[in-house]
């Protein structure tokens, strides 16, 4: 029999395929219709931004604040310096203090932008996991904490079994990953009565030990809920695109980029992203995602608006959709296209298009800028590139030119005066 929660929070992210597991979802259904509830998700400081795919959790903690509950946003600056083994076939980079705390600074910037902060009653605490992991003794932690904890069930978890299925080395620092994160809920538990922990599905075994230590070690109430895995109508998975991941910091993608990232996406994604992304009514979400022909156009320029603008601000959807407009429906050169501005030293006697191709973002090396020339994908000014060869020099950019890498994607290349 299908379960319909009566809490709005649960009803929202159910009705918009947020949930995957939940260790008890009736329980947390009725705790959560009693009043609000703390939950948290954590967020490990591997980047200078986070990538389209942590849009999903995201979401979930502005959904739980939306619907009157209190989300924590935890910064892994403790964990980081572990490395979660969880999905992955190797053992994670070392990163130093300082690269983990400018991580931690990039990635502030987003969160600001879905989550409101503050002292109030919902607003959400900004925690830093470092703040209590730094200062643990190992000795005593893994006296009071280890003992929860068999080897037996740890190597159970299908984080850690299919690892060690495949052969793939797993460093001990990273075999503790999952005390440290069940720790982290337990210190959240009793710092601020939190008692619902979220995340990927890859995290279902480290959220379901959190959930065990808190009853063993407090006899708390505690309960786990994981999202399914997004992946896109062609199988790919969410937040990768080919030229990497989309990133959410504008630093290291352009509002342009990222909108135009929607606007492209498969048709048949459409209805599911407007659902997980957006915060249009689920009833609208399924009749423009049921639209077809060139309708489903719109509908994705929708899409693109609306993610685009909680992101980056409407302003900046707008100035997207003009440029896509200007660029693609009347040929033109927008104004919001991604711009690469050379100085007449970086230009010298001449640059070779090519050069220009991958500095401005269109192809990853020269050899994949030659190949997208040789394959007649290149066009300079709307018109095909055929020459690998040509050479740009200071009376070619006397004004702008625009490179295109197939239909869909743009750049301007200009001289500083």
């Amino acid at each position: 029999m299908t379960f319909h929660p009566k809490s709005e929070f649960l009803h929202e992210i159910t009705t918009r395929g947020f949930l995957a597991d939940c260790t008890d979802l009736q329980a947390l259904d009725q705790r959560m219709s009693k009043g609000s509830v703390t939950g948290y998700i954590g967020f490990d400081l591997t980047a200078t931004s986070l990538h389209i795919g942590n849009l999903v959790q995201i979401m979930l903690l502005r959904w739980m604040q939306k619907t009157g509950h209190r989300p924590i946003t935890l910064m892994g600056g403790g964990t980081t310096k572990v490395g979660d083994p969880s999905g992955k076939d190797e053992m994670r980079k070392i990163l130093t203090v300082d690269q983990i705390n400018h991580n931690a600074d990039g990635i502030r910037k987003v969160f600001s932008r879905f989550i409101s902060y503050g002292d109030g009653a919902t607003d959400s605490p900004l925690v830093n996991n470092a703040e209590w992991l730094d200062k643990l003794g190992y000795i005593d932690f893994l006296r009071d904490i280890g003992k929860h904890f068999t080897i037996n069930r740890l190597l159970a978890f299908e984080s850690i079994k299919s690892r060690l299925e495949r052969e793939q080395a797993l460093s001990f620092i990273e075999f503790n990953y999952m005390l440290l994160q069940a720790y982290d809920y337990l210190e959240l538990h009793r710092r601020f009565d939190c008692i619902l922990q979220m995340g990927g599905s890859d995290q279902w075994g480290n959220i379901v030990s959190g959930t065990d230590l808190i009853r063993r070690v407090d006899a708390g109430e505690a309960y786990g809920l994981t999202t399914p895995l997004v992946t896109r109508a062609d199988g790919k998975k969410m937040g990768k695109s080919a030229e990497g991941a989309v990133w959410l910091n504008d630093d290291m993608m352009s509002p342009y980029e990222f909108w135009q990232w929607w606007r492209n996406i498969n048709d048949a994604d459409t209805g599911k992203f407007l659902k997980m992304f957006t915060e249009l009514p689920v009833d609208e979400c399924d009749r423009l995602g049921a639209l077809e022909g060139s309708e489903i156009n719109e509908a994705k320029i929708r899409l693109a608006n609306e993610v685009t603008g909680l992101l980056h601000g409407h302003k900046a959807a707008q100035a997207a959709e003009a440029t896509a407009r200007e660029v693609f429906e009347k040929g033109g050169v927008g104004d919001d296209l991604p711009t690469l501005t050379l100085t007449r030293d970086d230009l010298g006697d001449g640059i070779s298009v090519v050069q220009l191709i991958v500095r401005s973002g269109l192809a990853k090396s020269g050899k994949d800028a030659k190949r997208l020339i040789a394959e007649n994908g290149a066009r300079l000014d709307d018109a095909p590139l055929t020459n690998a060869g040509l050479m740009i020099d200071a009376g070619a950019l006397a004004s702008p030119i625009k490179l295109s890498a197939g239909k869909k994607r743009h750049a301007l290349v200009q001289l500083t005066q």
